[in-house]
């Protein structure tokens, strides 16, 4: 006998899944009526309790009866069998509805065996992709003749170079003082115009000097004109002494003559003794004169001659003076000493300058020449004479070394290089220039140009174009030493193989290229 009694929930009464565990209780008799209350068995479902939770032990999983009482259900207290058949149908209902759930979970999930999950949509299995077709090797690149750009091996000399940068000197440098300060009034040029010698740069303003220089010019003034003034009495009293021996000289001729023709009158008795005595003396008188007159000119002449120098001395100095005095004036106004190219002139109008400031700088058209600095290492490779070259623009420009000072600061040297040509355009003051000295110098050896083509190392592979011009081919190749610009190549090409150097695209995609075009 099939006793259906309610387990307590949710203790003990319910199994997985959430429904209601049935159990045999064979002493108890079926016809005991449940222990529910009225409540609860006169409820439309048998699902309801009082807190609404309560599953009917008797139709588990089955929706509301639709009626009042438990005869919906097929219970009957006097019919045991009803009850039996009732209790089957209820499990039989119960299996397969957790059969259902199974199966359904089993599919979702894709977790029966044998069975993988897949689209019921598409019963039929995808087919097989098809095999893939066997590769083909791949073809030969194609470039064009015109995109290859190629240099050729050569033989020729191999030079050891020492790498350098230089900056470009002038070879002279004019610098412009102020001689006399002041304000600046004008500027006339600026920095980096072409002058020429004597040309106006700029132009101060000075009061004090200007009231200086006229003091001072004044004073030189009076002072040359005593000197000349004096110099005027010197040659008046020559000119003096001179007139006076010339006088005693002609009185001392005049007399004697007067005398002897008195002295013939007074002998005949035509004329007074007296007269004759005082011609007489006047002329003694002029004879005795004569030699002291000479003497004092002589004496006075002699002075003059050494006063004469000092004089014209004197007066060259002051005339020398006074043209230092204007030409401070002129100072004022500055000009350019030499032609050339102004390279510094800081300067602004209404500026105020010192005596000795500097004003200005200017390079002549004297040339340039290159100053740069050695590694000490060098310093027993490096010597006067020695070839150089440098690039400046596009082109590669050939100098000497002209001067080296073995003055060794911040373990570099310096070193002056000469132009041997005609000198770049445009050079100006400070431009940066990259060179190398030749040290020394190899014959005969096959040499490529330097550049990317050429990866680091000794042995690499290069694409050499074949003599046809219509292919190039990948060629292993072994190099030596690097200069910078040559490369010396020990084996795998000769003397005019054409070497690829740019067009062929990737040059680890093969080993042969075909060339049209």
């Amino acid at each position: 006998m099939i006793d259906i009694a309610r387990a307590p929930y949710p203790r003990d009464g319910i199994a997985a899944g959430g429904l209601p565990l049935l159990r045999h209780s064979p002493g108890r008799d079926p016809s005991y009526p449940p222990p529910w209350p009225a409540a609860a068995r006169s409820c439309r479902s048998p699902f309801r309790t009082q807190r609404n939770t309560f599953h009917c032990p008797e139709t588990p999983l089955v929706s509301c009866c639709g009626r009042s009482d438990w005869a919906g259900t097929g219970f009957n207290a006097k019919d045991k069998s009803g009850a039996q058949g009732q209790g089957r149908h209820i499990m039989t209902r119960i299996w397969t509805l957790l059969f259902l759930a199974f199966i359904a979970g089993a599919m979702t999930t894709g977790v029966i065996v044998g069975f993988p999950p897949r689209d019921h949509a598409d019963r039929s299995a995808p087919p097989p992709p098809p095999a893939p077709a066997p590769a083909q090797p791949p073809a030969d690149p194609v470039v064009r003749r015109s995109d290859l750009k190629t240099v050729s091996v050569q033989q020729g000399v191999f030079q050891t170079l020492i790498p350098f940068n230089a900056s470009v000197i002038p070879n002279d440098i004019v610098v412009i003082d102020a001689v006399e300060g002041g304000r600046i009034d004008r500027l006339l040029v600026a920095t980096g115009d072409e002058i020429s010698a004597g040309q106006p740069l700029l132009e101060f303003s000075n009061t004090s000097l200007e009231l200086d220089v006229l003091d001072r010019e004044s004073r030189l003034i009076a002072s040359i004109s005593q000197l000349q003034t004096y110099q005027t009495v010197l040659e008046q009293n020559r000119i003096n002494n001179e007139k006076q021996l010339a006088q005693i000289d002609y009185d001392i001729t005049r007399l004697n003559r007067s005398l002897v023709r008195r002295d013939a009158l007074a002998a005949k008795g035509a004329e007074a003794e007296e007269l004759r005595d005082r011609v007489r003396d006047e002329l003694n008188y002029n004879r005795k004169l004569r030699p002291m007159q000479a003497e004092s000119n002589s004496r006075q002449n002699d002075l003059r001659l050494r006063q004469l120098p000092e004089i014209k001395g004197q007066l060259a100095m002051m005339q020398q003076d006074l043209k230092v005095t204007r030409s401070k004036l002129d100072n004022l106004k500055v000009r350019a000493p030499v032609s050339g190219r102004i390279t510094a002139m800081d300067l602004t109008v209404g500026q105020t300058r010192n005596r000795g400031e500097r004003l200005a700088e200017i390079t002549p058209n004297t040339g340039f020449r290159l100053s740069a600095d050695i590694p000490e290492s060098y310093v027993g490779e490096v010597h006067v004479g020695q070839k150089a070259s440098v690039r400046i623009g596009n082109r590669e420009w050939p100098l000497h070394i002209a001067r080296f000072l073995p003055r060794v600061m911040a373990e570099r040297f310096k070193v002056d290089l000469t132009f041997d040509d005609d000198l770049p355009k445009d050079l100006l003051p400070g431009l940066s220039a990259a060179g190398s000295i030749v040290t020394q110098e190899t014959p005969g050896l096959l040499l490529l140009p330097e550049g990317r083509y050429l990866p680091a190392g000794t042995d690499i592979e290069v694409f050499v174009l074949a003599p046809d011009g219509q292919s190039a081919g990948r060629r292993a190749v072994k190099l030596g030493r690097r200069n910078g610009r040559q490369v010396e190549v020990l084996g795998g090409l000769s003397a005019g193989d054409r070497v690829v150097t740019d067009g062929i695209g990737d040059p680890g995609a093969g080993s042969y290229v075909k060339v049209t075009g």
